[in-house]
């Protein structure tokens, strides 16, 4: 089962360790990426299932240990889907088990395909391991939020901007020297560490009524 991923648009990728902590990462950069897509809580729910099934298997593949695995999260406006993809530099395919009732393993892909509206593997490019996709139906997904590229030192607390495959509320935002010489601009989000930029690094940000900081009673640092 094969399907080309031309169709998909504003994608995120990122390649991870192979490292147990690896699963919960790729979950959290899908809830990240899900929360700016407008998909559904079932949806979300679905998509956290088999992006983790799949990332814990391609961890098992043996494989050199300076391997990662590599994840896609995509999106296709036009037919409604969600598309995962995990791949690792392991040879074989995984397949779906039939356990017995008192086996307790084995049940992974079975998860996988239940919860699929297509799924398959595909050899990589580079012709070394394989790549495993889902696709999920995603009929409340949205585009992309319009936004504009400004210099750092334009932003102000209030916007949304785009940091890490997401869009961020700004907190704060103050100036500090930069050690490579002139200022940067140090952003406080609503999540995750501060943004540290350089005063004339280009950002996109966007404004959409989110409440400033003295409008919902936070304070901002000098």
């Amino acid at each position: 089962m094969t399907k080309q991923a031309s169709a998909f648009n504003n994608e995120i990728t990122c390649r991870l360790p192979r490292s147990r902590a690896s699963v919960p990462r790729a979950r959290a950069m899908l809830h990240a990426v899900l929360s700016t897509w407008g998909v559904t809580q079932d949806v979300l729910e679905s998509a956290e299932l088999v992006l983790s099934e799949l990332v814990t298997n391609a961890l098992r593949v043996r494989v050199p240990s300076d391997r990662q695995v590599g994840v896609r999260i995509a999106r296709s406006l036009a037919d409604g889907l969600l598309r995962l993809e995990v791949s690792d530099a392991g040879s074989g395919r995984p397949k779906v088990q039939a356990p017995q009732d008192d086996e307790t393993g084995g049940r992974g892909l079975l998860l996988v395909e239940s919860l699929a509206h297509r799924w398959g593997v595909d050899e990589r490019a580079s012709g070394i391991g394989k790549t495993v996709w889902v696709e999920l139906k995603a009929p409340d997904i949205v585009a992309e939020p319009v936004g504009r590229e400004v210099a750092a030192v334009m932003v102000r607390p209030g916007q949304r901007v785009r940091a890490w495959g997401a869009w961020h509320a700004v907190r704060t935002v103050r100036t500090e020297s930069c050690a490579a010489g002139g200022p940067a601009i140090v952003l406080g989000l609503d999540e995750g560490p501060a943004l540290r930029v350089h005063a004339a690094e280009p950002l996109t940000v966007r404004d959409d009524g989110v409440p400033s900081p003295q409008e919902s009673g936070e304070s901002t640092p000098g």
